[in-house]
């Protein structure tokens, strides 16, 4: 059977290039990949195992986060972390403004979210060990 490495959620987005800088600067996130060149609409970038792809599409065509479809549909990725503390601490000194900062939620889940540049909701966490 064939190993599975990855998931990489695709995000529709406003501007590429501001998504981008959103997800380098402020997650430490590398770009993988962004084109064509001069005038780009689909980048996909990652840290470590992690990816994600973002497309802008046409200016008709709007990003649709999760959570604007339902208020419990809170999350467009779950991103897990040994040590979600210590990111949330990583994380504070880049200026972002979280969503939720580190809690313990009702799923048995350790973590926080983040909002990037287009509505999207990232929680970065870890079950709770006991």
């Amino acid at each position: 059977m064939s190993k599975l490495y990855f998931i990489s959620p695709f995000f529709i987005v406003s501007d590429v290039t501001d998504s981008v800088d959103f997800y380098v600067t402020k997650l430490g996130f590398e770009v993988r990949y962004m084109g064509p060149e001069g005038d780009p609409f689909f980048a996909m970038v990652g840290r470590g195992p992690v990816s994600l792809m973002l497309k802008a599409i046409t200016p008709d065509i709007k990003p649709m986060p999760n959570p604007t479809r339902h208020e419990w549909a809170a999350w467009d990725a779950y991103i897990s972390t040994e040590d979600p503390d210590a990111l949330f601490e990583e994380f504070s000194r880049a200026d972002i403004t979280f969503r939720k900062p580190i809690h313990n939620n009702g799923d048995g889940l350790r973590g926080f979210e983040v909002t990037d540049a287009d509505g999207y909701v990232l929680f970065f966490g870890r079950p709770i060990v006991a």
